[in-house]
C-alpha cells in the first residue's frame, strides 16, 4: 500500500507542475510531454527505493522506459509542428476544466501503472520465464505497432495535412496505434503475474483501464466523431469506415454495394 500511495504523490504532484507552467503561459507543449514523462519517473523512483531489483524487474522498468521515452518524443515533436491541441480549446482558458483535465491524467497514470508499481516493488521473488517471454512478446507487438503507425501517420500528415490516411497499418485498423498501446500494458501486466499475488491480482484493473479509456472515453470515440464531421460527406472515407476494423488490424471487408 506505502508504494501505491508514494507513486499516487508522485504522479500528482508532477502533474501539479506540468499544469502550472501549462495554465500560466496557456500552452499545449506539456500537455501529452507530461504523460509519458510522469511513467518514466514512477518507474525510476520505484526502481531506486527497491533495495533489491532483480534483472526481470529491471527489463520491466527499460522496457516502460522505453515506452515512455518514444511516446514523450513523438508527442512533443508533434505539438511543436502543430503549435497547439484542438481538444483543449475552450478548455485551457477555463481554469477548472483544465485543472481537470491534470488531475484525472495524474490518477490516469497512477491506475494504468498498477501491475507495474507491484512488481518493481516486489522483493525476492523468482521470475517466471514463461510469462516474461510472453509478456515482453506481447509489449514488443504492441510497441512496434504504436511506433510503426504513429510514423505513418506523421509522415502522411506532413504531405497531406487535411487528408485522412489509409495506407500501411491504417488500412487494417482505423486505429492501430491505440491497438498497439492496448497490447503494450497487457503485456506488462502478464510480465508482472508473478509478482502479484492475493489482492494485488486487481491491479489487472490497469489494463482494463487503459483498454476502457482508449476504447470508450479519451481515445476513439471523440477522434471517430471528429473524423466523422471533417471527413463524413466524402465517399471515400465512408467506404473506408465502413470496411476498415476500428481496432484490431484485420483485412478489409468486402463491400457488397458501392455508394
Amino acid at each position: 500500500m506505502i508504494y501505491l500511495l508514494r507513486t499516487l504523490a508522485t504522479s500528482l504532484s508532477l502533474q501539479l507542475v506540468f499544469f502550472t507552467i501549462a495554465a500560466i503561459y496557456k500552452t499545449d507543449k506539456f500537455t501529452d510531454l507530461s504523460y509519458g514523462l510522469t511513467f518514466i519517473i514512477i518507474t525510476i523512483l520505484l526502481v531506486t527505493i527497491n533495495p533489491s531489483p532483480s534483472y526481470p524487474q529491471f527489463i520491466l522498468a527499460a522496457i516502460i522506459i522505453i515506452w515512455g521515452m518514444r511516446l514523450a518524443a513523438y508527442l512533443l515533436i508533434r505539438i511543436i509542428k502543430t503549435g497547439k491541441d484542438k481538444r483543449f480549446d475552450g478548455i485551457r482558458e477555463n481554469f477548472l476544466k483544465f485543472a481537470r483535465f491534470w488531475f484525472f491524467q495524474a490518477i490516469a497514470v497512477w491506475v494504468i501503472m498498477f501491475p507495474a508499481t507491484f512488481a518493481l516493488s516486489s522483493r525476492h521473488i523468482s521470475p517466471n520465464i514463461i510469462t516474461v517471454a510472453l509478456g515482453s512478446i506481447v509489449w514488443l507487438t504492441g510497441f512496434v505497432i504504436e511506433t510503426v503507425s504513429d510514423n505513418q501517420k506523421s509522415k502522411f500528415k506532413e504531405k497531406n495535412p487535411n487528408g485522412f490516411i489509409d495506407s500501411g497499418l491504417w488500412k487494417y485498423s482505423r486505429h492501430p496505434n491505440y491497438f498497439g498501446e492496448i497490447l503494450i500494458w497487457w503485456g506488462i501486466f502478464i510480465f508482472s503475474i508473478p509478482y502479484l499475488k492475493g489482492m494485488t491480482f486487481l491491479s489487472i484493473i490497469g489494463p482494463l483501464f487503459i483498454t476502457f479509456l482508449l476504447l470508450r472515453v479519451t481515445g476513439i470515440p471523440p477522434l471517430e466523431k471528429a473524423y466523422d464531421k471533417r471527413y463524413g460527406k466524402d465517399k471515400k472515407y465512408r467506404e473506408y469506415k465502413r470496411k476498415t476494423s476500428l481496432l484490431v488490424p484485420m483485412s478489409p471487408k468486402k463491400i457488397n454495394n458501392i455508394y
